[in-house]
């Protein structure tokens, strides 16, 4: 492949559409081929802005504001990074000519959960949890019903776990309701789904373009509110499990297409494997990756976008630990204490221009002879990290 020079008539660019801490991770990467970065986001100093080469802070549910920008900038690839954007404009720009990654439809049926679930389990015919989609709380209330307690209700568009709860009696359903309005997206319509009694859940990067389809070792995680806390890699599995997770990780990026990573999550129980959900792009859980692999799920992405060879080395077993505010502050500040910067750990500050509590901050990464090693080194230098 030729490589361009940034800011040149010719430059091969990348557009974010959302500029968060995984933006700003493909950012750099991309900045190390020399491909010119513009970083889009819905707030001004977003992390990717911080090391873009030109930043944008636009209203990215606004149809014409995004296909605006498109147009200003011709990027070669449109990379969407979160839920929050007009799908409308992605199927615009496709018909312009432009390179949506993965692809608009993939993008359209992976952000939100009422698209991916039937595509996965009505069009596919893989094994999920029970479901039903409602739009009041009318609804809910029987679809819980049919269900069984507990059960998980999420909006069918958001992302970070905003939104989500699992009500455990009739009683909780009105609570679930209003925690639903939370949702970064749309809350108009949820999902209802049976509660699985899985023995752990997995993230399993899948990359593809061209060249091939590669998995990373599976990534095991803690969730607190929907949102995780502590990721961990390679999450010990059953063989037989592993190889089915990967066989439906397959058929359900194979049905999606285009090129790019692909975090695809799973409930296990067992030797049984029940498809979650899918992001088509960079997970959060998957940041771990920056320490365990030569080429973390960032670079990954990039190869894949830039149709490049997808080969990597797994190093050994590691931990990331998600650091979460605890004040509000327009001005952040990060106290790490020095020891967390080792020979086998490190941090990685966003630099998010505001701060508020339970806003996701840094990260602390961390390898171990083995992975509970390396989530107690990572949890303990979270522990001791402030902010103010």
């Amino acid at each position: 492949m030729t490589f361009t020079t940034p800011l040149k008539e010719d430059s091969i660019k990348i557009m974010l559409l959302g500029s968060g801490e995984l933006g700003k991770e493909v950012a750099i990467e991309a900045q190390r081929l020399g491909i010119e970065v513009i970083a889009v986001d819905k707030y001004k100093h977003a992390p990717a802005h911080l090391v873009a080469h030109r930043s944008y802070a636009i209203d990215m549910q606004d149809k014409e504001q995004v296909l605006e920008l498109i147009e200003k900038e011709r990027p070669t690839y449109i990379l969407p990074e979160v839920e929050a954007i007009s799908i409308e404009a992605l199927f615009e720009a496709e018909r312009r000519g432009f390179h949506v990654i993965p692809n608009a439809e993939a993008v359209n049926k992976t952000m939100n959960r009422k698209n991916i679930r039937v595509f996965a389990a009505e069009t596919l015919g893989l094994t999920t949890s029970a479901y039903r989609f409602v739009s009041s709380l009318e609804e809910l209330k029987e679809a819980a019903e049919a269900l069984g307690f507990p059960c998980v209700i999420k909006p069918v568009m958001s992302s970070s776990g905003h939104g989500q709860s699992i009500a455990r009696s009739p009683e909780d359903l009105p609570k679930s309701w209003e925690i639903a309005k939370e949702a970064r997206g749309d809350a108009s319509e949820l999902i209802v789904e049976e509660f699985i009694p899985f023995d752990y859940e997995i993230t399993l990067l899948t990359v593809r373009n061209e060249t091939g389809t590669v998995f990373c070792e599976p990534i095991g995680h803690i969730q607190q509110d929907g949102d995780y806390i502590l990721s961990w890699q390679p999450m010990p599995m059953k063989e037989a499990a592993l190889k089915k997770a990967q066989e439906i990780a397959k058929a359900v990026t194979d049905g999606l297409g285009g090129r790019g990573i692909f975090g695809v999550e799973f409930f296990v129980k067992g030797e049984e494997v029940y498809f979650s959900e899918l992001s088509p792009r960079p997970h959060d859980t998957g940041m771990v990756t920056l320490i365990t692999q030569s080429q973390s799920e960032f670079a990954l992405h990039v190869r894949a976008v830039l149709g490049l060879p997808l080969e990597f080395e797994f190093f050994a077993p590691g931990a990331s630990a998600a650091y979460k505010a605890k004040n509000e502050s327009e001005n952040p500040k990060i106290t790490v204490p020095d020891d967390a910067f080792g020979k086998d750990t490190f941090v990685r500050i966003f630099g998010k221009p505001e701060s508020h509590p339970g806003r996701r901050m840094a990260v602390a990464l961390a390898l171990g002879n083995d992975v509970e090693e390396a989530k107690k080194k990572a949890q303990d230098i979270v522990d001791r990290i402030e902010d103010a």
